[in-house]
């Protein structure tokens, strides 16, 4: 049937070309009406919207669709931030810097690019990290959330498709070139960053056919920053206990503090290169080659209050606040007092060495180089058509650490009496206002002053942590593609064959030292040449009063320019001092070892079909895939000596995944879907290595690997309405249910602590929980200095029972292009909104609270019986939206978007991934504003101002539930870019 179409749509159907299906459709309703329309040029926001538009309604599936407005023109700088203009995504951002997608609540999606898969820098299966590519050299994006049968397998959200231009469909030469600079609110460089970008394509006609070049490049460099503090209240000081702080009400101490500074410099290189030849009409070649290089350096620092929960016995709050924490697992957790307002003393009877100060400054770089290479072609003919292509795709990462730590002796206290590297300093602290404030108690006894905060004399070196840890990642693609086209109701059918071969390889390499004594430790007037101040400026983004702006650390920058000379350095420090402690070289280490490789095969048929106002698919997908795990196995001799073995796992499994798809055009207007489908998704890599790697923390838990992981199943129905009720606009309603089986989650266990002293269990095996770390730090969980102590242990499993993800997406977008006669100048305005209703239920699998939590829940509840709560899906928001506001016209094009989604439970706490009080912690509601104007000079040049975050928005983190117990803060930046483009 013929769809009445708008000026608008058929003159950017006229100059877009979609897919196969698509094109077919667009060009025989425009031949239709050619001599009825005119046909009316349109660029900028509108035609990108108008073009996206139209080619999601054409789709045999569901599908969303983002166009570039102009070359290198995306809505966003970051494909992460992109991607969150879509219905049903939402993304997690660190440092302010988005990161992460998730397609209706999870994270287990594929990233393609020009339909190849891609790798990423660690052991997960989403493909490439989107910090790593500039939206400046992607053309548009996909986001299928309906597959068909050709689809690849291994999404549970949706598969992402970031493509770029394709040389034989310019109708013109096209060189383009774009100069920007971004700035920062918070960091300390005040400098603008550059980001350069350019593009250059051509077809010619030639006695053997039609050649067409692309080559895009684009180079950029970013500094971000933010603050993060920290504040512990996970111990519990009963009023019937006999300590001196007792009051007479339970109350929750402070445990500990950390003021976290962290800055991300990006520099980032992508090269683009596409070659087709058409040798006539019925054939074409290609050639394209991606090459991604990034290094993200990370200059971190952190101020740390230790020790400060030895004096939870002895410091009485100036200030309590009441906690309510709320209901897990069906259970009322009821509420209890907490610390709010104070002063940590020293008192040297009670305990003489704390609470104490450190300085760390953690130096981290990811290097990564990335690169995409296609061969193929397609042939079309009267009946049938034939695509083949070989894809190459690897990602070689290097992740350099140089990480120390400092301890502050304070000349006003006595040194400690046991030998220890760590002294007493006083402490003050202000929760007050949601702010997570802390800093030294100015004016009480033994308190330091800013000179002395500021002598290299004043600190020792306590720990040296480098690393050179490797992560290899590959995949190898074959496919083909036929097609066979039939003059029935069934109109063509798709069968193919893809083989491909993946894995992932890590090494981890590295070394350490921790010096506990002063008698090992070297004073920092030893290595005085290293030393700078931290950054003094963790007030710039909330204007705190109270925080810690004195103190020193190992330069980073001489970290990352010359590390073999910090290292050096540092080594003639402690042999100068007389320490029988070494530095070494990072080595590799026999436990960190996997490398796990993947081959699949898999076949698909598809039939599509169009009758009357009915079209669509549908078809089957097979897959068989062999695993293959080679790990070390770790023993000892008699002797004590480590025995290395290497183990090989293998295994192997098959599916059958049914897909269908039914689009109605009910209307002229009125289009509805339906589609039906079964995927699976893998583990990631390091979740089945049998490898274990530990930290000289005490804190973190102890990753242990599963090699008897399932793939997970999902099985999905999608339902939607699409009303194209005016030029360039539609609304949009759609219903997803999603049944989830052998869901991937995290089997937690924590080590027992000793309700009175806290201490934990010192020697292997850890009856009482957890696993035994042979080089942590005791600390705090034991009564001497050394190393060894039982720590928490992290699995991945597969939840034993189904889960159900559902939810409706509302979207619209609404142009008033079309009143131009009536509005004038209020023509240019439009908006695009959207909303996400979602939820999650089932499953089996519980967190538990540890055991510290359990004596605050003992407590609160007057009931002795585990608090539990099932799982569930981590980083998924029940409600989410986004609304843009838009105005083009006289050569002005604005653009204001506001991104908001509800809170949701998290892994990522603070700096460190791990679940306080035994549960994932709640990251609370969070808006963002960003920003853009552009105006075109003329018809070549265009100059603009982008801006991110404009309202600094922070992030606030919650343990147990939200709004109960304030933990965690990000305080992010602003990032405002200016720039200018030339198309010539």
């Amino acid at each position: 049937m013929a769809h009445k179409l708008s000026k608008i749509t058929l003159a950017v159907l006229s100059a877009t070309t979609l897919s196969l299906t698509a094109a077919a459709n667009a060009q025989e309703t425009q031949q239709e009406q050619n001599e009825d329309v005119e046909v009316i040029e349109v660029s900028g926001i509108r035609a990108s919207l108008a073009s996206a538009m139209n080619e999601k309604r054409f789709k045999n599936n569901l599908v969303e669709v983002i166009e570039a407005e102009d070359i290198g023109k995306l809505p966003d700088q970051n494909l992460a931030e992109v991607l969150e203009n879509i219905t049903g995504i939402q993304i997690t951002r660190e440092a302010g810097v988005g990161t992460g997608v998730q397609i209706r609540g999870t994270d287990a999606n594929r990233t393609e690019i020009n339909g190849v898969s891609t790798v990423g820098s660690g052991a997960g299966r989403s493909g490439i990290d989107f910090e790593d590519v500039s939206a400046a050299i992607i053309a548009g994006l996909e986001v299928t959330k309906s597959p068909d049968a050709k689809t690849i397998e291994g999404s549970v959200g949706g598969t992402i498709n970031l493509k770029t231009i394709r040389p034989l469909q310019l109708n013109e030469q096209l060189a383009a070139f774009r100069v920007q600079g971004e700035n920062s609110s918070l960091t300390t460089d005040s400098n603008f960053q550059p980001r350069i970008s350019g593009t250059f394509g051509d077809n010619w006609d030639t006695d053997h056919g039609t050649i067409g070049v692309v080559i895009s490049g684009s180079y950029a460099q970013q500094d971000v920053t933010a603050f993060r503090p920290r504040a512990d209240r996970d111990n519990i000081v009963r009023s019937d206990s006999d300590f001196p702080s007792a009051q007479s009400f339970d109350f929750l101490p402070i445990q500990f503090f950390v003021q976290d500074y962290d800055n991300f410099e990006y520099e980032t290189k992508n090269l683009v290169g596409t070659i087709e030849w058409a040798p006539n009409e019925n054939t074409k070649f290609f050639f394209d080659a991606i090459i991604n290089d990034q290094e993200r350096l990370q200059e971190s620092s952190r101020v740390q209050a230790s020790g400060v929960s030895n004096l939870r016995q002895i410091s009485v709050p100036d200030e309590f606040e009441t906690i309510d924490f709320g209901s897990l697992g069906g259970t009322d957790l009821g509420s209890i007092e907490a610390a709010l307002r104070g002063v940590i003393p020293v008192n040297l009877d009670h305990d003489d060495d704390d609470p104490n100060l450190r300085f760390s400054s953690d130096t981290n770089s990811r290097v990564t180089k990335s690169e995409i290479f296609r061969l193929g072609g397609e042939w079309q003919g009267e009946k049938w058509s034939v695509f083949a292509e070989v894809a190459s795709t690897t990602s070689d990462t290097t992740t350099p650490s140089f990480n120390t730590t400092l301890n502050f002796i304070n000349p006003n206290a006595p040194l400690d009496a046991g030998g220890g590297n760590d002294n007493s300093v006083p402490f003050a602290y202000d929760l007050t206002g949601g702010a997570l404030t802390f800093g030294i108690a100015e004016g009480a006894e033994y308190a330091p002053t800013v000179e002395q905060l500021l002598d290299p004399n004043n600190v020792v070196l306590r720990d040296v942590n480098i690393g050179r840890d490797t992560t290899e990642n590959f995949e190898d693609a074959f496919r083909v593609d036929f097609t066979y086209f039939v003059d029935t109701m069934i109109t063509s059918v798709d069968f193919g064959y893809r083989y491909n071969k993946s894995g992932s390889k890590r090494e981890d390499i590295g070394t350490s030292v921790g010096l506990r004594t002063m008698e090992e430790s070297p004073r920092g007037s030893l290595f005085s040449d290293l030393l700078v101040a931290g950054p003094d400026n963790f007030n710039d983004a909330d204007g705190r009063e109270l925080y810690v702006s004195d103190f020193l650390l190992i330069d980073p920058e001489q970290v990352a320019s010359d590390p073999d000379a910090v290292l050096a350095t540092l080594q003639a420090a402690m042999e100068a001092h007389g320490s029988t402690r070494s530095l070494s070289a990072p080595t590799a280490s026999s436990s960190g070892f996997f490398d796990i490789e993947e081959e699949t095969h898999a076949l698909y048929a598809q039939a599509n079909f169009e009758y009357e106002m009915f079209r669509g698919n549908f078809g089957v997908r097979y897959l068989q895939t062999d695993v293959t795990s080679v790990g070390n196995s770790i023993t000892e001799d008699d002797a004590g000596n480590e025995l290395v073995s290497r183990v090989t796992n293998t295994g192997d499994y098959d599916f059958i995944l049914p897909r269908f798809n039914l689009v109605a055009d009910v209307t002229d207007d009125v289009v509805l879907r339906f589609g039906a489908g079964k995927d699976i998704r893998r583990p990631d890599y390091n979740d089945l290595s049998t490898s274990v790697t530990y930290s000289t923390s005490p804190n973190p838990f102890v990753a242990i690997g599963n090699p008897n992981l399932s793939p997970e199943e999902v099985i999905s129905y999608d339902l939607a309405a699409e009303w194209y009720f005016a030029e360039a606009s539609v609304f949009s309603v759609g219903i997803f249910h999603k049944t989830r089986k052998d869901l991937f989650v995290d089997q937690i266990e924590t080590p027992v602590e000793d309700p009175i002293t806290g201490y934990r269990d010192l020697t292997d095996p850890c009856e009482g929980g957890g696993i035994f770390n042979p080089i942590a730090d005791i600390n705090v969980f034991g009564p001497d200095l050394g190393t060894g102590v039982c720590v928490g242990t992290e699995t991945k499993v597969n939840d034993t029972a189904e889960t159900t993800q559902k939810g409706i997406e509302f979207a619209v977008q609404y142009d008033l292009s079309g009143f131009e006669s009536e509005l004038g100048w209020a023509s240019g305005f439009g908006v695009l909104a959207n909303y996400t209703i979602q939820e999650f239920s089932g499953g089996e699998l519980e967190n538990i609270a540890t055991n510290r939590a359990g004596q605050v829940f003992a407590a609160t509840t007057g009931s002795d019986e585990e608090v539990t709560r099932v799982q569930g899906l981590l980083n998924l928001s029940e409600n989410a939206y986004n609304i843009t506001l838009y105005y083009e016209k006289f050569g002005l094009s604005a653009r204001m978007r506001y991104t908001w989604r509800e809170a949701y439970r998290t892994d990522d706490f603070g700096s460190t991934s791990s679940f306080p009080w035994g549960f994932p912690a709640v990251q609370a509601d969070r808006g963002q504003l960003n920003a853009s104007v552009t105006y075109d000079v003329n018809e070549n040049l265009n100059i603009g101002v982008e801006a991110v975050n404009i309202t600094e928005s922070e992030v606030e983190q919650y343990c147990v539930n939200e709004g109960s117990l304030l933990c965690f803060q990000g305080l992010t930046d602003r990032r405002i870019t200016v720039g200018a483009n030339y198309r010539f």
